[in-house]
């Protein structure tokens, strides 16, 4: 039995939740996955990551563009992997982290994206957009903000055909756009640029930098299959891939750069990032920017609402409705409007946290997901992702637990709590890459203790997949 949600179009709304998206329903080419991943980054939050590689953890631009595309494509690597899986069974990517988790302890992971999602990377994201619309209007940054949410929450509630098309077209333009910005900048900049106290790098500032750029990267991980699950089965792995992984990471390392070279220019401050990147701008070319930037934060938003009601589902949360995933936006878009006000008197350092932050927990789930499908290889895991409450795997949560909390204890280099061997030593922050490491060994010696379901042959057909909510009522 295949349970069908409605068919989509770019001026439909999107009905249903989290459903398995059946064969006659599969559309779209994998490279639309270029402009879905590249997009999201053409943003000030991405432009970011670059200026505290410079300003906030004192690294010399060449020095911090190494450390920058190191973390990228790192991410981006990761990117391109979880897209394929989407089409395969036609299942968002915190649904499909069930069989590492099982159903119950999936719920910890999806609510982690929830948050992060629907309300961290929200809040962040909207709070620059509205500063830059604030800037080019004179408009209050609080109604700015206000005008920003109300169009992320629109996009986010039709559904998943209009958020990839207004993807497509916004990837032309914010290009287009933040290409001539970064030319700009570079013309402005100060490559060889030297800190007080005349050195360019240290190590610790290094696995900072790398360690921002990896959590901004990997931040879209948790969604990488809400977008190729529509995507027809036989479609490509290598394209994609390749589609996801490119969209990633190109925009990340072309707007960090840009970042970086701001921060080397005389003058910039840090507390005021969006006025001081655009300063040096010829006035035509700064109001451009300053209209991307907002876009952008759109761009960005619309996938962050999108994917966080996808998270929230995921989670269990049963909402008896036919638009139970467009409801659940709109509750973020209020919830995240609040959140996002809240910030805008810190948001300097408000980035700086949350962008070292996010990397904590998706590490170690990447690590249990990755380790999980690679011993599943070969085996059909779509009853495993389907039966609520059936199948469970104490590997992964325990895995996940592990390396979260020792990553976290041990190695978190933040103002709030830092770990007694990042204290003692020189190491920066490497929470995240231990937090992964550990998380993987941990899963497969636990995979192995308690030897949970492997799932049945995998079938040169397309499984015959029973929806997620509706498999509540048959159970």
């Amino acid at each position: 039995m295949t349970i069908a949600p409605s068919p989509t179009r770019a001026t439909h709304i999107e009905t249903g939740g989290i459903e398995s998206i059946p064969t006659d329903r599969r559309h779209g080419s994998p490279w639309q996955l270029l402009s879905t991943w590249t997009s999201p980054n053409l943003e000030f939050a991405t432009i970011f990551v670059g200026v505290i590689a410079v300003a906030f953890f004192g690294l010399g631009f060449w020095q911090a563009m190494a450390a920058l595309v190191l973390g990228s494509v790192a991410g981006a690597i990761t990117q391109g992997v979880l897209s394929t899986w989407g089409p395969r069974e036609g299942l968002a990517q915190l649904v499909l982290s069930r069989t590492a988790f099982g159903y119950r302890g999936n719920i910890l992971p999806a609510a982690l994206n929830t948050l992060m999602a629907g309300l961290g990377w929200f809040a962040v994201n909207s709070v620059s957009g509205a500063f830059a619309l604030a800037t080019l209007t004179g408009m209050p940054v609080v109604l700015s903000l206000l005008i920003i949410v109300l169009i992320e929450v629109a996009v986010a509630f039709v559904g998943h055909d209009l958020v990839q098309l207004f993807e497509r077209y916004a990837s032309i333009v914010l290009g287009i756009i933040f290409i001539v910005a970064t030319i700009t900048i570079f013309a402005h900049a100060d490559f060889g640029f030297v800190q007080k106290g005349g050195s360019n790098f240290s190590f610790a500032g290094f696995t900072l930098a790398a360690g921002a750029a990896f959590g901004y990267a990997a931040g879209w991980n948790p969604y990488a299959a809400d977008y190729s699950r529509y995507l027809p089965r036989t479609t490509s792995t290598k394209a994609i891939a390749l589609a996801a992984g490119l969209g990633d990471f190109v925009s990340c390392v072309v707007l960090m750069a840009a970042g970086a070279a701001a921060a080397t220019i005389a003058g910039f401050d840090a507390n005021s990032p969006t006025d001081s990147f655009t300063a040096s701008m010829p006035v035509v070319i700064k109001d451009f920017t300053l209209v991307a930037i907002a876009v952008g934060a759109i761009a960005a938003n619309a996938l962050n609402i999108y994917s966080g009601a996808m998270s929230f589902l995921a989670a269990g949360i049963k909402i008896p409705f036919a638009l139970r995933r467009a409801i659940v936006a709109v509750g973020f878009g209020v919830v995240g409007f609040f959140i996002a006000w809240s910030a805008i008197p810190d948001a300097g350092h408000t980035y700086e946290g949350f962008l070292l932050v996010i990397a904590y927990w998706i590490a170690p789930w990447l690590g249990v997901v990755l380790v999980d499908r690679y011993l599943r290889r070969g085996t059909s895991i779509a009853s495993l992702v389907t039966e609520r409450a059936k199948y469970r795997n104490p590997a992964g949560i325990l895995a996940f637990l592990v390396g979260l909390v020792v990553s976290v204890l041990l190695f978190s280099n933040q103002e709030i709590y830092t770990g007694p061997l990042a204290k003692a030593l020189p190491i920066g922050d490497l929470t995240a890459i231990v937090g992964l490491l550990l998380a993987g060994v941990a899963y497969v010696i636990l995979f192995r203790v308690f030897a949970p379901k492997l799932g049945g042959p995998l079938s040169e057909e397309p499984d015959e997949v029973i929806g997620v909510d509706a498999a509540d009522q048959i159970a």
